[in-house]
């Protein structure tokens, strides 16, 4: 999104920061209403689990089509119900031009965030929820990986492209934390195990990424 709206480094803490403040508000949503849903129909567990098992293969089977999200539906609606402008104004999300109040492109990408984060909930809620349903520990959780992630975004931007299979090893836990949410309708199995198989996962992928990097790029 920084990249497509070619928001400078200087300004991209700003949008991180209120769409890290945003993603938080939503999770507390999302977290206790899901284990709300979980303690009274049961069987939504299966159902958690089954759309993480499709997520994880959707996610194995997606590659890079060139989408443009200047173009997407939200981003129409956006522009449809709030008059703006193309032209940045430091970090201001409104600036005024002949007298009118416009939103900067920084508020189009902190609104294509705060999308993203929704759609990216649907899976991680589920997944967190497949571990434990106590909504404090499930929210906390959410809570250091969405700040460890704003703390680690400038690095992991850098280095995304040399982690090449990391995908396919994010769409394997998502599979694996799909069966894992179903069978635990039946059979729970233990976090120490599950713990295991998802940094197996996790580290494969990397060491496999690393040795596919030609040396050029190290």
């Amino acid at each position: 999104l920084f990249a497509h709206f070619q928001v400078p480094k200087m300004y991209q803490h700003r949008v991180l920061f209120w769409g890290i403040f945003g993603a938080l508000a939503m999770r507390v949503g999302f977290i206790f209403a899901g284990v709300a849903i979980i303690n009274t129909f049961k069987v939504t567990l299966i159902l958690f689990g089954l759309f993480l098992l499709y997520s994880g293969i959707k996610l194995l089977q997606s590659h890079d089509d060139g989408f443009d999200p200047s173009k997407s539906k939200a981003m129409k609606i956006f522009h449809r119900f709030v008059p703006s402008t193309d032209k940045l104004d430091g970090q201001k999300l409104f600036t005024k031009e002949n007298g009118k109040r416009l939103a900067t492109p920084l508020l189009a990408v902190l609104v294509l965030v705060e999308i993203t984060d929704v759609i990216f909930a649907v899976d991680s809620v589920p997944a967190v929820l497949a571990v434990t349903n106590e909504q404090y520990i499930a929210f906390a959780s959410n809570a250091f990986a969405i700040l460890g992630l704003r703390a680690l975004y400038f690095l992991l931007a850098d280095m995304r492209d040399r982690f090449q299979y990391l995908q396919t090893g994010l769409g394997v836990i998502l599979a694996f934390v799909g069966v894992k949410m179903v069978l635990s309708y039946w059979w729970h199995m233990p976090i120490a195990a599950s713990l295991s198989v998802i940094a197996i996962i996790l580290v494969v992928s990397i060491v496999a990424s690393l040795r596919s990097t030609p040396t050029a790029q190290s």
